[in-house]
């Protein structure tokens, strides 16, 4: 069980790597007894990703998309239900007020967010900043000048 490891170990031998040791600490935390709303998460490149959710009976009203400090909150509830005095003999399609929590890795964000046939789609892609993309160091015989000052 993941609630039993203990990451010290690791936590010992990295320097760092603070943001992962978190995010591996948190993902502890995280309650994975909920299973609903059912979802998909598809991997389209290694910089794309794509949540899909099933959330039946709920609108682009019901449904609030928050992304924070690595963390990404699906929040719903669906405020159109409307209850009859039916006789149901069997009531299956769940129309009920969830949250659910992913943890990013960085530089994940959200680009677009669209509810159809009662399915929320969430596209993501990692957008790392240009300064921190690997770049090409030209090798020559030359002595590099510095200027002390």
């Amino acid at each position: 069980m993941l609630n039993t490891v203990d990451f010290s170990p690791l936590f010992r031998t990295t320097i760092g790597f603070d943001r992962l040791t978190n995010s591996l600490d948190q993902t502890r935390k995280f309650n994975t007894s909920n299973t609903y709303p059912p979802y998909n998460i598809e991997k389209l490149t290694d910089d794309d990703y794509k949540i899909v959710m099933a959330v039946a009976g709920c609108t682009s009203e019901d449904i609030e998309v928050t992304e924070h400090d690595g963390c990404l909150v699906v929040k719903g509830e669906p405020k159109n239900v409307k209850i009859k005095d039916s006789y149901y003999l069997h009531k299956g399609i769940a129309a009920r007020s969830f949250e659910r929590r992913f943890q990013l890795a960085e530089f994940l964000e959200v680009r677009s967010a669209e509810i159809s046939n009662g399915l929320l789609v969430l596209e993501l892609c990692r957008n790392v900043p240009d300064e921190l993309k690997p770049r090409r160091v030209i090798v020559n015989n030359k002595k590099i000048n510095t200027i002390e000052g």
